[in-house]
Formats: C-alpha cells, structure tokens, sequence
C-alpha cells in the first residue's frame, strides 16, 4: 500500500457544517485513510491509497457533494505528435501519472494539451516532465519570450523538418521507382537484372528507410512503449516487411530473387509527402490566434516620475500611468485620466466607427487611438486585459474536444490493433489458399499501410479549429467546440450589432436638400464633403468619397473646428456650413425645426442621421449606411444545405430598434 498525503483547495463552502458534508462524502470512498476539511482555510486535507485511487476521484466526491474545487488551467504546446493515438496517449500520461491533473485534453491538430490541475499539488514541471518521460516533447513556458512567438518558431522548424525528409525520400525514392518499375516492365536492358542492381536499390532505399521513415520508428515506439498503438506502428510493420525481406532476398539468394526495396520507399515517402502538408496545415490553422496576438504592441509607454520611458508590455504593472500618441494600439486596459480622442474599438464591438473618449472612460488592449495623445491609469495587464481573455478563450475552444471527436477517438484507439489483426489474417490466408509466402506478404503490407487513420484522428480537431479561428477573425468567438458542433441545430441567428455582418466601411445613403438655401442635393453634399476634407472619421471620409464619385469640386475649408463625438464646421465658398450630429444643432443655435419631421422618420428606420446647416440655417439631412457583404444574400440556402431551419436573420441596431432582414 502506497499512501499519499494531499491538500486540496475546496470552493463553494458557507458555513462549518459544508466542511463536514465534504469530510463525510470523501471519506465513502475505501481508499480514503483520513480526511479533514478546513473551513476557515477552504482546503481538505486527505491521505488516501494511491493504488487504489487518485486525485480525479477524490475531486469528483467533492464535486458530487455540491461542491468545487479551485482549479487552474493551462495551454501546454507538445511536439513529436504523428497522429490521433499520440494525443490520447499523453491524456492518459498526464491523468494518471501526474498527481493533481484533474482533466487533460490533448488536440493533435492544434498541437496544444489543454489541461486543468490543482495548483497546490501539480506543477508545470510535474506536467512537461510527464509529457517528456512518455516520449513526446513540450514547450516551456519563457516569460521572457512571447508564447506564441516560440510556439511558431518550434511549428515552423517542424514544417521545415518535415520538408527536408520528404525531399531526401524523393531524391532517393525517384530513381529507385523508375529503374525498379523500367525493370519489371522490360524497359530496360538485360543489365538491370544484374545482382549488383539489387544492391544499388538497398542502397538507394536504405536512406529512405531510415531517415525519412524514422519518425515511424521512434513514432512507433513511444506509443508502443505507452500501451497503444499508433499508425506509426502500421506504417513501420509494413514498410520493414518489404524492406526487411528484401534486404534477406539479397544475403540469402535461395529465398528468390525479386527485391522489394521500391515498395517500402514509395510507402514512407508518400506518407511523408502527406505530413508535411499536414503540419504545414496545422501551421496555418493557428493563424487566427497570431493575428489577435498581433494586435498587442511589444512595448509600452510609463511616466516614471514625469518622464516617458518605454519597457516591454510584460512590466507593465496595474497602477502605472500609460501614454499612448496618435495611431497607436492600447497596450493595456485602463481609465483614462487625461486627454480626448476617438478610439477605433471594432477588435471588440465589430463597429468601424470609432468611439470617442474623454476622461473617466475606459479602454481596452488592442484598441487603436485615434488623433488624440491619451494619459490612462493601466487597470488590467497581462492575461487579465479583455483581449488576453478573447485570446485564451480562442485557444480554449480549439483545444476542446467536440463530442464527434470523442466518438473520432474511441474508434481510433481499436483501429490500429484492429487493422493489425486483419493484415495478419490476410497473411495467413493467402499463404494457406495460395501456398506462396510473396503474395501472401504483399498483400499484408498493403492492408497495413493502407488503412492509416491519419484522416480519422486529425479531421475533427482541424475542422475545429479552422472553425473557431475563421470565426475569431470576423469577431465571433466559440466558446468551446460543442458550441461550435450545436450550431447545425440553430433555428435562428440573432446578431446584436449590425458591424458583426456588413463590411465595416460607411458609405453615403440618402442625400436630402430641405431648404432653399441650397439649389439641389448635390450643392447639399458638395458642401458637406468641402468641409470634411481630410477628415479620417469613417462617416467623413464616406463624404468625400461620394462626392469624388460624382466628380464634384472640393475647395479647402477655412476655419475649421471640431466638437468631438458631435460635428464639424468650417467656411466653404464664402458660406458657413456645419456637419454634425442633430442634438448638437440646438447647443450651437441653429434650429432644426423644419427638418425635425424627416429627422425622426429617419431615426424610427434606424438610421444614422447627420444633419447640414448653411448660412444658420438647416439645409438638409443625409445618413451614412454600411453595405452587407455579397455573400450575405447566399447565407440562407447556405445554412439551409447545412441543415438549418433558419427562418430569419435578426439584428438589433445600435438604437435598440429591431431589423428583420430577408435574404432575397
């Protein structure tokens, strides 16, 4: 008997008597020796037979009596995975050899182990350490270096490892292929049934074997070595049969003369040819996480005792008092203490408009600011910021297991036993019907190396995260991957901004001239447009270039002034002309009586209104809108072919008014 003493902490207790309801619920299970639970502390402390029970299970007595336990979790990179198998194998390790594991998922598309532990128990040593022993390898955590920065570099030399045995096996393979097939069809010259011609071929599909083919063997072997078995033990069996008999056929003549040497090449180099296509895949898979990562500046800049100084984001500390100039993404979230500007905020809302900001608002990493200089007091840092969260919740939900991949998975781990049976069952037969060896062994090696469930282990997660990261790149974020396997049972969508579907880009809708003020509506927006020359504001811009569209002539604005958030207003041609928003008309003292009414009927459609005076006087309205994406209008047979019942597409604009479109 091997007994273990643990603490455990323990959530969810209100009073004494939880501790003993936990006391009494852990001490049901027989492999249980003492068990003391503090509720002033929140920790149970228990010893327990570790031959008969684990961390998992006293965890899920405490769980089934109401209450949690204070988990952590982290997202471990692996390396050295070949298929499906590998990631069940390093599950397994990590749950029953690493004390404290509560759950592990391993995605082998991601190439990422997803795992919760009870802090106070494991450590990430204890973790890499298991992934290590069982064979495999993974990356420790730097802090001194970007994550995902070292986590692209090991993918990308992965990619490159690939490439450089798949090249070698062609180099070798190519002409091995040609003269053995040139032979056997009697393309050749009676020479190329020379016995030195065998040993060229051994020599040619030696290095092949066992360099390009080696990750199969040592692939093969941890998994062999950890109780299962992967396709790496297929592709090894099969291709060192052909090899192996060959190489006996040249040292042993009387066995026959015919070599196989071409066959176990072109196995391991075809297969290799697909591995390098699928880490090159699960390379580019990860590109949406790279891109949100991307949206975080390297450095920052503090005021340390007045002075501006830069440092790296990661000594950014809570409390520290942040610049950010004109143009530059938000480090950190924070409050702003000094300074106005407009903040482009469509990483987190999806709205291209840009918001605008004065002191005692907050603002979040990855943000971009706008014209102003902005002093801020950082609130949250690190993995805290609203982004890091999107970011780890991305990456939660590509290395969460859908449950088709559970499904995936199970058959996975009967298969290759499963396919190894019936490759030997072949064998025998043949060789007991026909009564010849060489066929017999043929025909074995080809059940082998046929029936690889590459496919079968790397489909779902791949379609898991390609899912989550083509979403994360339009701003819809999965929480996990059964969010994203449930949504083939949606019967309606509901969108709560209209940015989540349209392109993002204000374009000029409905031009209105309502006073006699100006001839026409073209005077209207040529007036408009004068004065937001060289604006950068979204809706601005959309002015300029409707007017440059009608190829209207523009003249320079004098006198320009701007209210932030509300309008502008400057000289055009002699006449003072103000753009901005309705409200903000009665604080400068022009009146809009005279347009309220197509005001308001605007507004009751949902529309952005932005009205135009002249001289002191209204002159008309005009509203931007946003154009739906082309692909919009094919969504519904879209989602109809992919079994959705979809009756309506909602979206709640920005003024809580409700819009039903119809896809027609």
């Amino acid at each position: 008997m091997a007994e273990k003493k643990v603490i455990i902490p323990v959530t969810g207790m209100t009073c004494a008597n939880c501790a003993r309801n936990i006391e009494r619920a852990v001490k049901k299970a027989p492999a249980i020796k003492e068990a003391a639970v503090n509720f002033a502390t929140e920790q149970a402390n228990v010893s327990f037979d570790t031959e008969q029970a684990g961390i998992v299970e006293i965890a899920e007595k405490i769980q089934d009596a109401g209450y949690g336990i204070a988990t952590a979790h982290v997202e471990v990179p692996v390396t050295g995975m070949t298929c499906a198998n590998c990631a069940m194998t390093i599950e397994r390790t990590l749950k029953k050899k690493v004390p404290g594991v509560v759950n592990a998922s391993v995605n082998f598309a991601s190439e990422r182990a997803s795992i919760e532990y009870i802090p106070t128990i494991a450590t990430m040593d204890d973790m890499i350490t298991a992934i290590e022993k069982a064979g495999y390898g993974a990356i420790r955590p730097d802090e001194s270096v970007e994550p995902m920065d070292t986590e692209l570099a090991a993918r990308q030399e992965e990619i490159r490892n690939q490439t450089r045995k798949f090249l070698v096996g062609v180099l070798f393979t190519a002409p091995l292929f040609a003269l053995s097939m040139g032979r056997d069809f009697g393309l050749i010259g009676a020479w190329a049934y020379a016995t030195w011609v065998n040993w060229l071929f051994w020599g040619l599909a030696t290095p092949v074997q066992f360099y390009t083919g080696w990750d199969y063997y040592t692939g093969g072997w941890k998994s062999l070595k950890n109780g299962s078995a992967n396709m790496d033990v297929l592709v090894a069996m099969g291709s060192s049969v052909a090899y192996f008999y060959s190489l006996a056929v040249l040292l042993f003549p009387v066995l026959g003369q015919h070599v196989y040497f071409e066959t176990s090449a072109v196995i391991i180099t075809l297969i290799k040819l697909g591995k390098m296509l699928e880490s090159r895949t699960k390379g580019r898979t990860g590109g949406a996480i790279r891109k949100l990562m991307g949206l975080r500046p390297k450095t920052a800049t503090i005021l340390v005792d007045g002075k501006e100084e830069e440092i790296p984001l990661s000594q950014v500390k809570v409390g520290d008092h942040v610049i950010v100039r004109p143009g530059e993404a938000i480090p950190v979230d924070g409050v702003i203490l000094e300074g106005e500007s407009s903040v482009d905020e469509s990483m987190l809302t999806g709205e291209p408009i840009p918001v605008d900001k004065n002191p005692g608002q907050s603002i979040a990493a990855g943000t971009i600011n706008g014209e102003g200089r902005l002093k801020f007091e950082a609130r949250k840092v690190g993995k805290d910021t609203a982004l890091a969260r999107i970011i780890r919740m991305v990456q939660e939900a590509q290395g969460s297991k859908a449950p088709i991949q559970a499904l995936a998975d199970r058959v996975a781990a009967i298969f290759v036993p499963g396919v190894i049976g019936i490759a030997f069952l072949t064998f025998i037969l043949w060789w007991a019907v026909g009564g010849q060896f060489v066929p017999a062994m043929i025909r074995m090696v080809a059940v082998l190396v046929i029936a690889c469930p590459c496919a079968l282990g790397l489909a779902t997660p791949t379609a898991i995260m390609a899912g989550t990261g083509k979403g994360a790149e339009r701003g819809i974020l999965f929480k996990n991957s059964e969010a994203l396997e449930l949504a083939t049972k949606l019967d309606a969508i509901v969108l709560d901004k209209t940015g989540t579907i349209t392109l993002g880009k204000p374009s000029v809708g409905e031009v209105i001239a309502l006073n006699p003020v100006v001839k026409d509506e073209n005077e209207l927006l040529r007036l408009a447009a004068s004065v937001e020359k060289g604006s950068e504001h979204p809706v601005g811009r959309s002015l300029v270039e409707e007017a440059e569209k009608r190829e209207m002539p523009l003249v320079e604005p004098r006198g320009f002034k701007a209210s932030r958030g509300l309008g502008v207003m400057a000289e055009v041609d002699g006449r003072r002309v103000v753009v901005g928003k309705p409200g903000w008309f009665a604080e400068i003292g022009l009146s809009l009586d005279q347009a309220i009414g197509k005001i308001k009927a605007l507004q009751d459609q949902g529309k952005t209104v932005m009205a135009v005076g002249v001289d002191g006087k209204p002159a008309g309205v005009l509203y931007p809108f946003e154009f739906l994406p082309g692909y919009l209008r094919h969504l519904h047979p879209i989602l109809a072919a992919l079994a959705m019942a979809v009756s309506s597409i909602t979206v709640v604009s920005n003024s809580l008014r409700l819009y039903r479109a119809k896809v027609k």
